[in-house]
């Protein structure tokens, strides 16, 4: 049976624990906005950027119209993408750009919102979409801010994602080809010709082709993508694979061809687009 004492404990309980709230919530009511960013790079230097974006936001929310609320924006940005809590640096960034459009930062929170996709390609499970969103962001970062610090970076990183694209691409073509299924891995391989043929993926995706349609008896077809081959990347192991390839059903091998120095877009037209001249 509870005793009265007891009661009148309970009873004041609730009224303890709200003082202790209300004590925590005003922690930064006598602190200036360099006071209350200063806390949040202490705590970035301590390794916890979750708790730093969570300052860095307090100074934003009491501070709004200050310059320090600006920057602690975009600090909130960057250190929630450290803390690899993706979404919510794409939101901080993106206050930031809207706020701030002209703003000398307003580059490098499009760069943020870029990587928050970025940083997340090489993780198992996930689809594509990211790859595609990075790619978005990163071109916004190259068109909309060329004289930036973060265009070259945007531009090297750009390029990356593709190849981790076309990458992907080429993973489910050998595994259509290794089972047999031709069709759909010439699908695969011509996509990767067509839409990445600047990335590192091109060479095999070539030699793939030659692969995929001497084992369904296309052979002039074998022949054009191993002429490409030759003439774009002869130095290539996947050159010396093809030639490998011909000798050995006793095929004569094709030739690269130095007189056409468009024979890469001739191979987009003829044997992928289907336009054959």
């Amino acid at each position: 049976m509870i005793k009265p004492r007891q009661i009148a404990l309970l009873a004041a309980l609730p009224i303890l624990i709200a003082g202790c709230s209300l004590e925590n919530e005003d922690k930064y009511r006598d602190l200036t906005p360099s006071q209350i960013y200063q806390l949040g790079e202490a705590e970035l230097r301590d390794n916890n950027p979750v708790e730093a974006a969570e300052i860095f936001e307090e100074v934003e929310r009491r501070h709004p119209y200050s310059g320090w609320s600006k920057r602690g924006m975009i600090m909130s940005a960057y250190s929630y993408g450290e803390a690899e809590e993706f979404a919510k640096s794409r939101s901080a960034a993106s206050r930031f750009i809207t706020s701030y459009p002209g703003d000398k930062d307003a580059p490098y929170a499009q760069y943020l919102i870029a990587m928050s996709y970025y940083d997340q390609l090489d993780r198992r499970g996930r689809d594509q979409a990211n790859t595609t969103k990075a790619m978005d962001a990163l071109q916004l970062v190259m068109e909309n801010y060329p004289e930036s610090d973060y265009a070259k970076s945007a531009e090297l990183k750009f390029e990356l994602a593709k190849n981790h694209l076309a990458a992907k691409e080429m993973e489910i073509g050998r595994y259509y080809l290794k089972r047999g299924n031709y069709t759909a891995a010439i699908n695969r391989f011509q996509f990767v010709v067509e839409e990445f043929g600047t990335t590192a993926q091109t060479p095999e995706a070539l030699h793939r082709l030659v692969e995929a349609y001497l084992s369904l008896g296309l052979v002039d077809e074998a022949r054009q993508a191993a002429v490409v081959l030759g003439h774009n990347f002869q130095s290539s192991d996947w050159y010396q694979s093809t030639h490998s390839l011909f000798t050995s059903r006793g095929m004569a091998v094709p030739q690269p061809r130095s007189d056409n120095d468009g024979l890469l877009e001739q191979f987009y037209r003829r044997t992928i687009k289907g336009d054959w001249l």
